[in-house]
């Protein structure tokens, strides 16, 4: 029987147990799984921000770290945007946004795919992309919460709070990532205490979160 391509393109800033259980979910039912965490790129070089800390190196071997062993995953650096990214609005509209759905596809091996979203809004999107979306029910457990957990305990650390809240809060991030990816995080902290002192140099446009920095 043909095998079928899921697609799945995310930030996976950093890859939570929620993301883990959509991609088990999908080598489950029997897909070939394109992992796609994005990037936005300025002069060849991966812009981060507090939205988005970890490069897209960290993020592929956060994937690896929980999916070595599975020869039915490829993770790829094909959803990747290049400066001035406000090209690739607005979507749909834009011929740069169907240049980026066609580099996106370019590497896929099977004929047939379908990709995976909880989101009613970007499924929506992706059917007109000509994408074949598959219905799903968004799941609890955010990269974004993750996320603020981390910077927590690197406020705490800065402003010397007590031990006890520092391990709260450990605990409470700890609980949401997989092992492999707690390790990985704890490896780079430096990018966790970077991002914790700066504000947020993201934009929302169209629902979409872009770097200001690159944007036009």
């Amino acid at each position: 029987m043909e095998r079928i391509a899921a697609i799945y393109l995310a930030h996976l800033n950093p890859l939570t147990n929620t993301h883990r259980h959509i991609i088990s979910l999908l080598l489950l039912r029997g897909y070939n799984v394109y992992v796609y965490p994005v990037r936005f790129l300025k002069n060849h070089k991966e812009i981060n921000t507090r939205s988005f800390p970890f490069p897209y190196s960290i993020r592929k071997a956060m994937i690896e770290s929980v999916f070595r062993d599975s020869k039915s995953i490829t993770v790829s650096p094909d959803y990747t945007l290049i400066s001035p990214f406000v090209k690739y609005l607005p979507p749909l509209i834009s011929p740069f946004s169907w240049v980026l759905r066609n580099q996106i596809l370019q590497n896929v091996r099977e004929e047939r795919f379908i990709t995976y979203t909880g989101d009613v809004a970007e499924r929506i999107t992706l059917s007109v992309f000509r994408l074949n979306p598959i219905k799903a029910r968004r799941l609890p457990g955010s990269a974004s919460a993750v996320k603020n957990m981390l910077y927590k305990q690197a406020f705490n650390e800065f402003s010397k709070g007590s031990r006890d809240g520092q391990m709260h809060a450990v605990q409470n991030w700890r609980d949401k990532v997989p092992n492999g990816v707690a390790d990985l995080i704890e490896r780079h902290w430096e990018i966790v205490e970077k991002f914790a002192r700066s504000s947020d140099s993201t934009l929302r446009v169209m629902g979409m979160k872009i770097p200001k920095e690159g944007f036009i």
